[in-house]
């Protein structure tokens, strides 16, 4: 039976569950959003197929469409892909949060001598989660201007969803290695590995298993909309990993259905109370939500 849409809060209520919590959804500064759907709608060379936006309209109607399916929290992540934006970014995304009392305080750093400044200045005003992609913004987890975040990081545990994979293509920096070296320096930090780290799922996988702050959102991996299974068995690492693997979904830049991410998590039959845990428990544990 597919899953729809409207189905969702059904679920969650057969759950037990108050609802469903996302850590990676996306709202940006509109002039942003529109340069994204536009690479999207171009087919752009990191994607390499057409790639249809599921969820289009204004920030309200995107907003009611996650309440209309039962998202309690959900995040709203933009992402600098250069010097000199974040600050602008993230001016956007606090206010979006201060409208949306279900928003998550989300914000974004660049590898730049600002990012010393501005990041624990994030921190102290109650940003609870930060995002950055090694692939969009062509740089390295390990860049030396990146040293002071991570410490400030590590040390207020403020979690990052870190697109770390090389899916869906690889990029200069993307992959495990430049990551594991700075939870080798930085073993506090709160990564949330985006994508199950796809297409590296083990290796990410791997450093979850060393890691005991790292999880790994699920979002858009082991969706229909790929061209075949997962290089690797990964249901029984999700299964030892229970208690740190979160719902992510990529919404609204997703070109399936939003419900469709959840049907495949039910697909893996690692039974209901891992799916509880996936669906809310181990989002709303980590940043400190009860209902």
């Amino acid at each position: 039976m597919t899953l729809s849409d409207a189905d969702l809060p059904g679920l969650a209520d057969d759950l037990g569950l108050p609802g469903l919590f996302d850590v990676h959804v996306h709202f940006m500064h509109p002039k942003v959003l529109a340069k994204v759907w536009a690479y999207f709608d171009a087919a752009g060379p990191l994607l390499g197929r057409a790639w249809p936006i599921a969820y289009r309209g204004s920030d309200e109607e995107r907003v009611e469409q996650l309440r209309a399916m039962g998202v309690k929290h959900f995040s709203a992540l933009s992402y600098a892909h250069r010097p000199g934006v974040a600050t602008f970014m993230n001016e956007w995304t606090l206010g979006f949060a201060d409208r949306v009392p279900e928003a998550l305080r989300s914000a974004t750093f660049y590898p730049e001598v600002e990012a010393a400044s501005y990041v624990p200045g994030l921190v102290e005003g109650g940003v609870e989660v930060f995002k950055a992609h090694l692939q969009v913004g062509d740089f390295a987890a390990d860049d030396p201007l990146l040293d002071p975040v991570w410490g400030t990081l590590a040390e207020s545990g403020t979690p990052v969803v870190l697109h770390a994979g090389s899916g869906p293509a690889p990029g200069t920096h993307t992959g495990p290695d430049g990551l594991a070296r700075v939870l080798d320096r930085f073993p506090g930090l709160r990564i949330i590995v985006a994508h199950l780290g796809m297409p590296e799922y083990a290796a990410f996988l791997d450093l979850a298993d060393a890691h005991p702050d790292v999880r790994l959102d699920v979002t858009m991996a082991l969706v229909d909309f790929w061209d075949g299974p997962p290089p690797v068995d990964v249901a029984p690492r999700l299964a030892d990993l229970g208690d740190r693997i979160l719902l992510g979904t990529d919404f609204p830049n997703i070109p399936y259905p939003y419900a469709h991410q959840v049907e495949v998590l039910q697909r893996l039959d690692l039974g209901e109370d891992w799916l509880r845990r996936v669906l809310w428990r181990n989002g709303a544990e980590l940043f400190g939500y009860t209902s």
